[in-house]
């Protein structure tokens, strides 16, 4: 990743806020525009430790370049950060295997109710916006928008093989190849909830976690159809063509910054979080302070890899929740 000028959110907040970490209630230092604080911060003193991390491969451009900023602050802190999918992030931070654990939707009933019963609290923190973009091959010249109900036909499983031409009258008589996030996927789970209502997505789909093999299928196939998170989109624009969605309005939308910011790219637009253990962050200085630096960032890293940052107020207001939190 290129170097990043990192900004921080300690100008806008002020002096009457005490920065907090981004994730969980615990000790940490106030940190004073010349980085002095009670405790080690990730400008100040040197800190050591490890810092493990999983989960969402949408959310996994953010946690990379935040990762790579504050090792190059604190050297002797070694972050690792993992994607194996919202789901599967969350199996780890359930047993108490990662500090954080990034999600492209919220927690489910389910997992909150695993961690609770695993005695593990956590904060849950909104990092930026997605446009979770359907894509086709660059060679498809008759997929010029497509409605919800339209998404839906092509991607419920209804027992058959499916046709171009099955979705709407006028397009080839060519077999569609699916490509798709996997089921430990926030971004499946998300799509399946808005899209597919819960049912079975279609079976000849090929499902992966790594969003770098949905590119390549969609890229290698000109009757691929495939969907993955904005920044992927933004990395493979040139080999793959996004698809407009028609909203509610019965506006066919592309995503982009401005569509996704305001809520028009509807209804695929959602945010990305990352969830912290409060024990962590108040136990390990390391966690404290590289959880407040994602926060403090987190505006500037998502714009750097293709997101949508979030309102300043929105960080200042989590970084003040946090505060309470102590």
């Amino acid at each position: 990743m290129k170097p990043v000028k990192v900004l921080t959110l300690s100008a806008l907040v002020g002096s009457a806020l005490v920065l907090g970490a981004c994730g969980g209630n615990a000790d940490t230092g106030t940190k004073t525009e010349d980085g002095a604080g009670d405790q080690a911060g990730a400008g100040d003193a040197q800190l050591q430790g490890e810092i493990s991390i999983d989960g969402s491969s949408t959310v996994y451009p953010i946690a990379e370049a935040v990762a790579e900023e504050f090792m190059l602050e604190q050297p002797d802190v070694k972050v690792t950060v993992g994607l194996s999918g919202t789901g599967g992030g969350f199996e780890k931070f359930i047993a108490g295997e990662t500090q954080l654990t990034n999600a492209s939707r919220p927690i489910k009933e389910e997992e909150a109710k695993a961690l609770a019963d695993a005695g593990i609290e956590y904060t849950e923190l909104e990092l930026a916006y997605d446009g979770l973009s359907v894509v086709v091959n660059k060679d498809n010249d008759w997929v010029d928008q497509l409605t919800v109900d339209e998404l839906k036909k092509l991607w419920l499983d209804n027992g058959s093989t499916k046709k171009w031409s099955d979705i709407r009258e006028g397009w080839p008589e060519e077999e569609i190849k699916f490509y798709s996030p996997g089921t430990d996927s926030g971004t499946f789970d998300y799509f399946d909830e808005v899209i597919l209502d819960g049912g079975q997505i279609d079976k000849s789909a090929t499902l992966s976690e790594d969003d770098n093999v949905l590119v390549q299928g969609v890229t290698g196939d000109a009757n691929a159809i495939g969907y993955f998170g904005y920044a992927y989109y933004l990395e493979n624009k040139d080999n793959v063509k996004v698809v407009p969605i028609v909203n509610e309005a019965g506006d066919a939308v592309e995503p982009n910054h401005e569509t996704i910011e305001s809520g028009e790219y509807a209804p695929l637009s959602r945010p990305l979080f990352t969830y912290v253990s409060n024990a962590a962050f108040a136990d390990d200085e390391a966690v404290a302070a590289y959880t407040q630096f994602t926060l403090e960032n987190a505006s500037v890293l998502a714009e750097d890899v293709g997101y949508v940052s979030l309102p300043e107020e929105k960080y200042t207001e989590q970084l003040e929740t946090l505060e309470g939190l102590k």
